[in-house]
Order: C-alpha cells, then sequence, then structure tokens
C-alpha cells in the first residue's frame, strides 16, 4: 500500500513551480525554541536533543546565542564538540564581540543578525539606517577576518522597507555571507506576500536564501512553504514549534508537508519524529495537544463506527499519511460514536470472544457510558462484558 495519499490538485499547482529538491531544514529548537518562557534545557538534555536531531537527519544545528551567557557559551561549545556529523551554528549580532563570543565555541557557522525595520532600528538603536549600514559592515568584515563560515539575517524583515532590505542583503552578499536570511519576527504576513518578497530577495542576491518565521497568526507552515515555492532553500524549525509567543515553524510538519505534498526531499527520517517530539516535550515540560498535527495522541485515533469501517477496508479513505510514516501507531478508541464494527474489533483485540448477539447490549452500554463522560478503557470494557455475561 501506499504510505500516502493526498490531493491530486497539489500537482497541478505545483506544475511549473521550479521547486529545489532538497531544503534545509536548520533546527532552532536549543535556540529559540529555549526562549519559549518557561523552557530552560540543561547542558546533559541539550546534548541529547542534539544528537536526537542529528538522529532524525537535521543536518544543520543551531545550538545557541553564546553571548547571552557564560552558560551559554560551554553548552554550544560542548555541542560543537560532539562530533555528530551535523554543522553547528551559533547565534551573533551585528558586533565584534557577539561574533567572538560565537567563533570561540568552535562553530560551522556564525549566523549573525540585525534589526533592520525602522520601527526596531529606531527603537533599540537609535540610529540612521547609513549607521546601521556601517556597523553591519565592520561586524562582517571581523567575522571575515576571523576566517569562520557566516550567513546574515534581518530581524522583523516582513516590516522593512524594501529598498533598505535589498541593500542590505546584497552588502552581505559582497561581504561573503554564505546565506541571507529573512525573519517574520512578528508573524505578521500572508503567505502570497512573503512569497513575493522571498522572490525579490531571491531575484537579488545569488546566495542560497533562508527563512525565520514565527506563528503568531498560525501561518508559519504556510509561509515555510510560499517561501520555499518562491525560491528559500532553508527553513528555521524548532520540535514541537516550541518558542517565543506563539512559536516557530514545527519540524515535524514541515518535514511531512514537503516530503508529501510537494515533493521535496528534506533527509527527514520520518518514522522518528514522533519519538523526537515525544521526548523534547518532556524534557521542555511542554505537553503535546492531542489534535496536533502527526503527532498529537488524537491524529491516528478513531471512534466513529463508519470511519473504522473504511479504515479497515483502506486506511487512506481517512488517514491521508499512515501512521507508520511518523512513527505513530492507528488507535481505535470507543466511544458515543463507535458502532457494532467498531466493538468487535475491540472485543477481538483484546482476545474477548462475545457472541453477536450480545455485542449490540455492549454497543448501547459503551454509548451510555461515553455520553455520562465515561472514558471507555479496555479494563471498563473487560468489565463490562463481565456484567453483560455471555451465556
Amino acid at each position: 500500500m501506499e504510505r500516502f495519499s493526498v490531493s491530486p490538485f497539489n500537482k497541478d499547482y505545483l506544475e511549473g513551480i521550479p521547486m529545489p529538491e532538497e531544503v534545509v531544514l536548520y533546527d532552532s529548537t536549543l535556540r529559540d525554541g529555549e526562549q519559549m518562557p518557561g523552557v530552560s534545557f540543561s547542558r546533559a538534555e541539550k546534548e541529547e536533543i542534539a544528537r536526537m536531531l542529528v538522529d532524525v537527519g537535521v543536518r544543520q544545528i543551531e545550538a545557541g546565542f553564546p553571548a547571552v551567557s557564560l552558560g551559554e557559551k560551554n553548552s554550544v561549545r560542548r555541542i560543537a564538540g560532539l562530533g555528530t556529523g551535523a554543522e553547528v551554528l551559533a547565534l551573533a549580532r551585528a558586533n565584534r564581540a557577539d561574533i567572538d563570543s560565537a567563533v570561540d565555541c568552535g562553530v560551522d557557522l556564525v549566523m549573525i543578525f540585525t534589526a533592520s525595520s525602522d520601527l526596531h532600528r529606531e527603537t533599540k538603536f537609535g540610529i540612521s539606517r547609513e549607521e546601521q549600514m556601517n556597523r553591519v559592515t565592520v561586524a562582517l568584515e571581523h567575522a571575515k577576518a576571523r576566517g569562520v563560515k557566516f550567513s546574515f539575517s534581518t530581524e522583523d524583515s516582513t516590516r522593512t522597507d524594501l529598498d533598505y532590505l535589498l541593500e542590505l542583503s546584497k552588502l552581505a552578499e559582497d561581504m561573503g555571507a554564505c546565506r541571507v536570511g529573512l525573519a517574520d519576527t512578528t508573524g505578521c504576513i500572508l503567505p502570497n506576500a512573503l512569497g513575493g518578497l522571498v522572490e525579490k530577495v531571491v531575484g537579488h542576491v545569488g546566495v542560497p536564501v533562508s527563512v525565520h518565521l514565527h506563528n503568531d497568526f498560525g501561518l508559519g507552515l504556510a509561509n515555510a512553504l510560499a517561501s520555499i515555492e518562491n525560491g528559500a532553500t532553508a527553513v528555521a524549525t524548532t520540535v514541537n514549534g516550541i518558542g517565543e509567543r506563539a512559536g516557530n515553524v514545527a519540524l515535524e510538519q514541515i518535514a511531512v508537508a514537503l516530503e508529501v505534498l510537494s515533493g521535496v526531499g528534506t533527509g527527514i527520517d520520518t518514522t522518528k519524529l514522533k519519538r523526537l517530539c515525544d521526548r523534547v516535550s518532556e524534557l521542555a515540560g511542554i505537553p503535546i495537544s492531542p489534535n496536533k498535527p502527526w503527532v498529537g495522541g488524537n491524529v491516528f485515533r478513531h471512534e466513529s463506527g463508519i470511519h473504522i469501517a473504511a479504515i479497515e477496508a483502506d486506511p487512506h479513505t481517512y488517514e491521508c499519511v499512515l501512521p507508520e510514516y511518523v512513527g505513530a501507531r492507528r488507535q481505535y478508541f470507543l466511544g458515543k460514536h463507535s458502532g457494532t464494527f467498531s466493538v468487535m474489533l475491540k472485543l477481538k483485540s483484546l482476545d474477548l470472544d462475545v457472541p453477536e448477539d450480545k455485542v449490540f447490549t455492549i454497543l448501547q452500554a459503551v454509548k451510555k457510558a461515553a455520553e455520562e463522560g465515561q472514558v471507555i478503557t479496555d479494563d471498563w470494557l473487560k468489565r463490562k462484558v463481565g456484567e453483560i455475561g455471555l451465556d
């Protein structure tokens, strides 16, 4: 059986769009993910997450922001020294001290950034565009002198004047940046609008373009896909989408969306996603919502009797992606929407041999209990079978 069955209109839509063969998902769980209020990973936990990210196929790990503290710097240095085979990235503001702090950790790539919108630049720095250009130039010259591979990103890109954004991006390329990044820092742009912006930047520079997107309007994934359709080839992610405010693009969601819907490779072993997400949830102390795509507890759990009968005939009727593809498993749940077929399947799975004329009686008991708020567990069902009797 095919692993998935999705809309044929996807293929029609993508016809003629020059999609990349592969997209780099550089994961920021250890940096932006940890900026979620209440989340703080120990050094050992960060190393465990880093190894799990590599095991799942992540090739670039944003390990942290070394200038934040000595502890953060030590953690980044440790992750850089693990020898996992993945590139380790560190964040740095466009100044010498931050860049030195990152370089001293032995990372493979320093991600240099500056806030580019008038709102951020005037509020945070109180300087003119000309002065900011000078500061960026000096910072990138210093990174170049240190002999480190670096990228350059603009913070609050989606509220930045277009001409100024293009000017900064081109400056970074000319100074030796290996990648230019755009950030929708407050998640406030529509997918088609971002797609148009990405297309302009891609057409203005000759280096790869990445996007770092927040989910304030719930558009993070849609914006990532729009960016890729318009030339971006790298996307920042976090496991479970954790991060500041409404979070970031979820690694598990974009990996599946790109592979299944867009036919774009990511290098991610999707069968290991559920395990990774469960573990990060545990370490972060942030429960996974039951309806969270691909890794939530209800995603492959079915109650409706009509649905279950159809799934038994062909799982694709109600599962466009089979649970094994993301490392999950299918579950049938008894409740007020169940039918006799569902009950029979459940009884069989528990090795309970119940005559057909008793199944309907059990079904009615299940519906009544569920409507009263009872959760129908295996133990409850066994007890009910015993109470009804099989004579």
